[in-house]
């Protein structure tokens, strides 16, 4: 079967507009601070909400009702003071990788992988432990943020509750998951893991776009 199509609404973007691929979409938003976009099924969708607001649309998802104002209120914003992970995989197993990027600006701090034979859970764990690394690598008072509640609770039980089974084609991926929870286990941290609130905010600053 052929890869579902999609179309890509810029808000607010280097030029603001509807796009038939992600790459026209990032090409837009890219570098752009406080970009705005979202991704549709159809055009017709995706026609309708760029003649609506951004805050309509904001954070939703299909099947999931969005945010009242009053909620979003009480969220409040982000803490830029901070770094995002985020993981993607093509398949489940399937080729993984995952990176780390400044919350405000999206800079790209770190990135891994490809990885053969990954999941997203397992590369959304080794994101914030590299991330955890990373700060207190740099001393930094920076929180960091992910969007997976199971990653979240691995890494702070300090083991990668993972069932992917281990093969000859993701050896090095168990190594890195190995090193990661040994990471865990031998040093202390007190960078605050806090979840990134995706109905309030959008997706993750660190998402690879693919949804």
């Amino acid at each position: 079967m052929g890869k579902k199509a999609k179309f890509y609404v810029v808000w607010k973007g280097k030029h603001p507009g509807i796009f038939e691929s992600w790459a026209d979409c990032k090409a837009q938003i890219e570098g752009f601070k406080g970009a705005e976009y979202k991704s549709f099924a159809t055009f017709a969708e995706a026609k309708k909400a760029y003649n609506s607001n951004y805050l309509e649309y904001k954070g939703k998802s299909k099947g999931k009702p969005g945010l009242t104002q009053e909620e979003l209120l009480k969220i409040g914003e982000p803490n830029y003071n901070s770094i995002a992970v985020d993981a993607a995989s093509s398949g489940n197993p399937g080729r993984m990788e995952y990176r780390g990027v400044d919350t405000k600006s999206k800079k790209v701090l770190f990135h891994q992988g490809p990885f053969e034979q990954g999941t997203n859970n397992v590369g959304e764990f080794l994101a914030l432990v590299h991330g955890l690394a990373f700060l207190k690598q740099q001393k930094s008072d920076r929180i960091i943020y992910s969007d997976s509640r199971i990653a979240i609770g691995w890494v702070r039980k300090g083991k990668c509750g993972t069932k992917l089974e281990k093969n000859s084609t993701n050896t090095k991926l168990f190594e890195l998951v190995a090193r990661a929870e040994e990471w865990l286990k031998k040093n202390r941290y007190s960078t605050p893991i806090v979840k990134w609130e995706t109905k309030a905010w959008g997706e993750i600053p660190a998402d690879f776009g693919r949804k």
